[in-house]
């Protein structure tokens, strides 16, 4: 009898161990796969994070662009009037309807380059507008080539109206200077 009870307590021993060791098996494959859902988890938080910032970015360049905009626009209005251009008839923003009408302007009459150049020399108010439009533009493009990634959008301003107002202005001042 004693032989039957330590096998049937042997036996319960054993099973007890075999579920104990299934068990914890089992509990670790489930620690696993918890810690991979986790991690899986934190890498999707860190990308939206990520994406969050990046748009956080673009809207504050946006907003600061705006304000940029304006105050390029601003010294474009009397220089247009000093030059007699009148800006596009498009539904633009004002800047580069501005812009599009002096470069639009400049196509059809390179003698808009010489009325610049005469403005920009007798009218000291033209001349400080033509400069701080310079610098203003100058400025903002170089923001732009430090904070755009891939180079897309800079290269977009660049080579676009605002790359060739730069250059025409730029020689614009240069001419004026020179004649003094």
């Amino acid at each position: 009898m004693e032989n039957i009870t330590i096998t049937i307590m042997l036996i319960v021993s054993t099973i007890c161990i075999v579920s104990s060791l299934f068990l914890l098996i089992n509990l670790h494959k489930n620690i696993r796969e918890l810690t991979k859902t986790l991690t899986h988890q934190y890498n999707l938080i860190v990308k939206m994070q990520n994406i969050l910032k990046s748009k956080a970015t673009v809207n504050e360049t946006t907003d600061k662009a705006e304000i940029i905009y304006q105050d390029l626009l601003q010294d474009l209005i009397p220089i247009m009037a000093s030059i007699d251009v009148m800006p596009r008839t498009t539904s633009e923003h004002p800047l580069w309807r501005a812009l599009g009408g002096i470069m639009d302007e400049y196509a059809k009459n390179p003698f808009v380059l010489e009325k610049l150049r005469r403005a920009i020399k007798l009218d000291s108010n033209i001349a400080h507008n033509v400069a701080h439009y310079l610098n203003r533009t100058n400025m903002f493009l170089q923001h732009m080539s430090a904070t755009d990634t891939d180079g897309i959008l800079s290269t977009t301003f660049t080579d676009g109206l605002l790359g060739q107002s730069l250059t025409f202005f730029a020689q614009a001042q240069a001419l004026a200077s020179s004649d003094k």
